[in-house]
């Protein structure tokens, strides 16, 4: 799968056309792109140790601590890497590359601590594109069809309306544990949601829940058994009829 990048043409495109065209098409529509080679997460490995070494710990830097943390690179992994990396290249330009690296992983600092009494999780990524804002998930375990999993909201995240399809039983049980946050189905108000509250969600009725903009919010999810049961994914909360809400 190719990289798109358009950062070249973007700023440089009028002024130096040619390097603009090398540095979209042929170091990042090519060079990156090889993933049979190389992954993506060891070239933002290297990339992120490299320009370190160079103590070149500027906007091109934290654009490539960007891109190696949605390439899979944890913030133990990239603490780990610039320590490391440290004895190499230098006790200052490490100093100057956890600066920015603390910027860019700052989010998972600000969420440890939260998600109950069954923990936090790990970031929500398998579902990230049906959620505003970022999410954890935690799973919990599977019985007898019956599944359970913590999941964790940070203040502002929500997910998309969505269904819990089944032709026979179904729906989801949500046991509220840390937190406040909302719930609301299609064409009703929403309810306000706190620790120790719970919400039966039957088969087929549209909805949506997540946090509150001022709060982390955590609950277990619990999906009940049915038949040809699955989730519909919709349209996200908008902004609006989210910001209305206290």
């Amino acid at each position: 799968m190719a990289v798109i990048q358009t950062a070249g043409r973007r700023d440089l495109g009028d002024f130096a056309p040619k390097f603009a065209e090398l540095n979209d098409d042929v170091l990042f529509g090519q060079v990156w792109s090889r993933e049979d080679k190389l992954s993506l997460r060891d070239r933002s490995l290297i990339t992120v140790v490299a320009l370190m070494s160079q103590g070149l710990v500027d906007s091109s830097f934290q654009y490539h601590l960007m891109t190696a943390k949605e390439n899979g690179i944890s913030r133990e992994e990239i603490a780990e890497i610039l320590t490391h990396a440290a004895f190499y290249a230098g006790w200052p330009k490490a100093w100057a590359a956890f600066r920015l690296a603390k910027e860019v992983w700052k989010e998972e600092d600000s969420a440890k601590g939260h998600g109950g009494i069954f923990g936090l999780g790990e970031p929500n990524e398998a579902f990230a594109q049906y959620f505003v804002g970022n999410s954890y998930l935690k799973p919990l375990g599977k019985v007898g069809g019956v599944s359970a999993a913590n999941v964790t909201f940070e203040p502002g995240c929500r997910n998309n309306w969505h269904i819990h399809q089944a032709d026979k039983d179904g729906g989801q049980l949500l046991l509220c544990t840390e937190g406040r946050g909302w719930y609301q189905e299609w064409g009703k108000e929403a309810r306000e949601l706190h620790a120790g509250d719970t919400v039966e969600i039957p088969a087929g009725v549209k909805h949506w829940h997540g946090a509150a903009k001022d709060s982390y919010f955590s609950h277990l999810a619990i999906e009940i058994p049915g038949e040809n049961t699955s989730n519909q994914w919709l349209e996200a909360v908008s902004d609006d009829d989210y910001n209305r809400l206290p």
